[in-house]
């Protein structure tokens, strides 16, 4: 089983959008595109109205790429887990938006911003069309490794709490979890070196790093005309944490079970006020899909969106419960409300889309759940095993995710 979701696609969708580039109806629709694989490449972007000179940008970019380089991209997507399933027969009867409450987040809001400044909208068509915002992606899943010396959030900032965090959680729950490592995703590294760039190209492109190495200088060359995005350290190239595992999986490729936390979502937490818990939160949320996989709790009767909810409404009550127990991280009150803002921040309103993870209120209120199960414990020094959570979450699912419109 393979869980890998890139928000950064989706926001560059929306941002390109935004900043007046011609997309398909489909493609601007990001209520219904929360992945990167939710486009074919060239199919997702209208090149009808490019000028010679654009036109010619792109011709340059397609001549470094063997012919066949959108069902690479498709392929390598769907390898690594980079493909949602659509959920077609399913999906469109499976909520009901006008059952519930769903506003626009702050960090939605934040998120939607992180390219108001760029003054070459054609540079960020281009990077997406070509995939070029997965890079860190692919890069941090396939070559990052755990290591002393690696550092979370861009100045390292929280390397100490998250490092001493992923200790605690692997002595918390009850499953195997030497083997989880937390790797960092940087997006300025990746595009400060050719040669590293060039080695996640042929990942994505396949044929070998050399054949890539032209076409990692094109990228580079983009990135660096365009001063909004920061040599690749603007959040958007990294608002992304995901949990990864080959548990099960019948064609594993040998990388280990991990967490992947990426700069840019951390920095957009930090500025809408969460970075005290907010990463610590995430890490736990991620961390919980971990207990999901070896506890094969992935495994439902529900389909489409209704199950992808679950499972994250899931994460987040794991979460909070380890953040709020006395053996967990032990957070005071206060705390623990912003861990549950935190969740609440990245609910979404993709009612149709198989990506749905739970509206706003939905996942402030597994949070919340998770929370009292810890604060209402009789012996609060006892960890519940995993199974007993699950099964104590099953039950109160129906009510965490009933309508609340009125």
């Amino acid at each position: 089983m393979k869980k890998t979701l890139s928000v950064a696609a989706s926001l560059v969708i929306a941002a390109t959008c935004g900043l007046g580039m011609s997309l398909p109806a489909q493609a601007a629709d990001t209520t219904d595109a929360p992945t990167a694989a939710s486009q074919s490449p060239r199919s997702g972007f209208d090149l009808s109205n490019l000028t010679p000179e654009q036109q010619a940008v792109v011709d340059r970019i397609e001549s470094k790429l063997p012919a066949d380089w959108q069902a690479r991209l498709d392929a390598t997507r769907a390898k690594y887990g980079l493909s949602d399933s659509t959920w077609t027969e399913v999906r469109d009867s499976a909520i009901n938006p006008g059952d519930y409450q769903c506003k626009t987040t702050s960090l939605s809001t934040y998120a939607n911003g992180l390219l108001d400044g760029v003054q070459d909208p054609f540079v960020v068509f281009v990077l997406s069309l070509f995939g070029g915002f997965d890079a860190p992606t692919y890069d941090a899943l396939v070559f990052g490794k755990e290591s002393a010396g690696n550092t979370f959030g861009v100045n390292g900032e929280y390397t100490k709490k998250l490092t001493s965090e992923m200790k605690n959680l692997k002595r918390f729950w009850d499953i195997d979890s030497a083997r989880i490592q937390m790797v960092p995703m940087h997006g300025a590294d990746v595009f400060a070196d050719r040669d590293r760039l060039a080695r996640t190209l042929a990942v994505m492109y396949g044929d070998t790093p050399a054949d890539n190495l032209d076409l990692a200088d094109l990228f580079i060359e983009m990135i660096d005309s365009e001063p909004a995005l920061q040599g690749g350290a603007n959040p958007i190239f990294t608002f992304n944490a995901f949990a990864y595992s080959e548990v099960d999986d019948p064609a594993p490729m040998g990388i280990s079970d991990r967490i992947i936390m990426g700069d840019g979502i951390m920095q957009g937490m930090n500025a809408i006020g969460l970075d005290d818990v907010a990463p610590r939160g995430i890490l736990g949320h991620e961390f919980g899909h971990h207990v999901q996989y070896q506890k094969n709790l992935f495994e439902s009767d529900l389909r489409g969106p209704e199950a992808t909810r679950r499972t994250e409404l899931m994460a987040d009550a794991f979460g909070t419960y380890y953040l709020t127990h006395s053996r967990g991280e032990a957070l005071n009150a206060a705390r623990v409300l912003n861990t549950q803002k935190s969740f609440y921040q990245v609910g979404d309103c993709s009612f149709t889309s198989s990506g749905h993870h739970g509206t706003p209120n939905q996942r402030f209120n597994s949070s919340n759940w998770g929370a009292s199960v810890a604060n209402d414990a009789p012996n609060q020094g006892h960890i519940l095993p995993a199974m007993t959570l699950d099964k104590m979450f099953e039950v109160k699912l129906p009510d965490l995710v009933k309508p609340d419109v009125n």
